[in-house]
């Protein structure tokens, strides 16, 4: 049983400025073929399939040269249209060449956006297709930030989206996405589907599922998946950042052969997530920067410290405005991780500075407009050290003491903090720092909330709309129009007539 793996994932802000090219996608380990690529991601979606596809003795993998995410991150905007097709057309030739084939696992993301192609994924999956033939069984993964309608399984076999927000459950996706694969090609499992896109489009940060009605949403899913056998249900929440014709909220439904079962799974689910579409958009409390700061110095007074300032809103990593406050505020004993600042950095290490050396420089802003302004810290820089960051691109941190117990981290790219373990693995004691800002809109909540770690978390806004906003009408959308979703328009929904109109 002879199964290729490819994969090609993104999560485009299409509002940034700085276009994802080929040469974001190379560095050392990508792209990534053979071994390479199935070692890759050991605890998300190729982990999981690769150590269930290979609980069969007649499994053989095949590794197709894939990009892994590129060193940007999710700080970099449309993917261009070369970096697109050199990546494809390699990875479509090495297929080609491989001769007989069972089955294709893609592991995607669903929020990759790219110049002159609307749908992406749905492009892989049609090209990859045309190569294997309809025999071929194709299954995928998704992050449930994905913007993915009826295209994508038109053209493959099966789909399994993460549910959690954090992304808790990537590798038990892929898993299923093995095991389902591998009884479709044996015929104990014939696919049939359902898909339906929801007209709701929401910022991500509301998105938590560890509160309700989100936590609702997800339970009713888990619900069908262990009352009915074989039935896999897909919450794509939508990714706004992407300005691409099929964002917003979707589903998918997956059953053996029982379209009439997929049919009433997803009609319920639609119906639901319709009924409560006001409560899921009001989930969170967010703050203004101003009031967020205040509020961390009264928790810290009052006891209630760790504090965490999150600031959802920085979609390029070089954003001052939550600086600037705890600047103007004199907030103490407060660590900022991080801002992304390349040109201190560069200069620092060209300049051969070492610890304890004294800093005084501006960083951050000027990226764009929703960056804000330089800020200037005169400071001593306190470590530089080569850091590891969630892609395998080994990049250098530059850590700046200044004022009174405070830190800033440095970085040449936006990093999402997710656990407290990766600041202490900068040389940072948990007892230095009473507040800890970080650039994150949810997933943070992984280490710093459920782990009950922080007692105060304060999500933060800066005082305009940028980016990363809960005030979608201000981004400049160009391929689909906000009046078609909800909240911003009356769009008519009837599940059970197939959709809205």
């Amino acid at each position: 049983m002879r199964i290729a793996v490819l994969q090609f994932a993104h999560e485009t802000v299409t509002f940034l400025p700085n276009d994802t090219t080929l040469d974001d996608f190379i560095y050392p380990g990508s792209p990534a073929g053979g071994e390479a690529l199935l070692a890759t991601d050991p605890k998300g979606y190729m982990g999981g399939f690769v150590q269930v596809a290979r609980e069969h003795d007649d499994v053989e993998l095949i590794g197709i040269t894939s990009p892994l995410w590129p060193r940007t991150g999710t700080g970099s905007g449309w993917v261009t249209q070369d970096a697109y097709e050199h990546f494809l057309g390699v990875m479509i030739e090495e297929l080609r060449a491989q001769g007989t084939l069972h089955g294709v696992y893609l592991a995607l993301h669903g929020a990759l956006a790219v110049r002159g192609v609307p749908r992406p994924e749905a492009d892989i999956a049609r090209r990859v297709r045309e190569v294997v033939g309809r025999e071929v069984f194709i299954s995928s993964t998704f992050d449930p930030h994905g913007n993915e309608d009826e295209a994508f399984l038109q053209q493959a076999d099966m789909a399994f989206c993460v549910k959690y927000f954090p992304h808790y459950d990537m590798h038990l996706q892929g898993e299923r996405a093995a095991r389902m694969l591998v009884r479709a090609i044996r015929g104990s499992f014939k696919p049939v589907h359902r898909s339906l896109r929801i007209p709701i489009i929401a910022p991500t940060v509301v998105m938590w599922t560890g509160a309700s009605p989100w936590s609702d949403l997800i339970q009713r899913a888990l619900i069908w998946e262990a009352r009915e056998p074989d039935v896999f249900v897909n919450v794509f929440f939508g990714f706004p950042w992407s300005d691409v014709p099929d964002a917003g909220m979707g589903l998918q439904v997956l059953t053996d052969d029982d379209a009439e079962l997929a049919e009433r799974v997803i009609r319920d689910m639609a119906d639901w997530t319709w009924r409560r579409r006001k409560a899921l958009l009001e989930t969170v409390k967010i703050h203004e920067m101003a009031q967020g700061v205040a509020l961390a110095r009264e928790a810290v007074t009052a006891g209630r410290a760790p504090v965490v300032l999150a600031d959802y809103s920085d979609r390029s990593g070089y954003a001052t405005w939550l600086l600037q406050e705890i600047l103007a505020q004199k907030l103490e004993r407060t660590l900022i991780a991080t801002i992304a600042s390349p040109e201190a950095i560069r200069a620092v290490l060209a300049a051969g500075a070492r610890p304890g050396d004294a800093f005084d420089a501006e960083i951050g802003g000027l990226f764009d407009e929703s960056a804000g302004e330089p800020v200037r810290i005169t400071g001593t820089i306190r470590d530089i050290r080569s850091a590891t960051n969630r892609r395998g691109m080994g990049s250098e941190t530059l850590c700046v003491s200044f004022g009174n117990g405070n830190v800033l981290v440095l970085s040449p790219y936006l990093v999402q903090i997710i656990e407290p373990s990766e600041l202490w693995e900068l040389g940072f004691e948990p007892a230095e720092f009473d507040v800890i800002a970080i650039k994150s809109r949810v997933h943070f909540r992984r280490g710093f909330d459920d782990s009950g770690f922080a007692p105060t978390i304060l999500l933060v806004e800066p005082p305009k709309p940028f980016m990363g906003t809960v005030h979608l009408e201000a981004l400049p959308y160009e391929n689909l129009t906000l009046k078609d979703y909800y909240p911003y328009g009356s769009p008519r929904f009837q599940p059970e007539e197939g959709g809205a109109s």
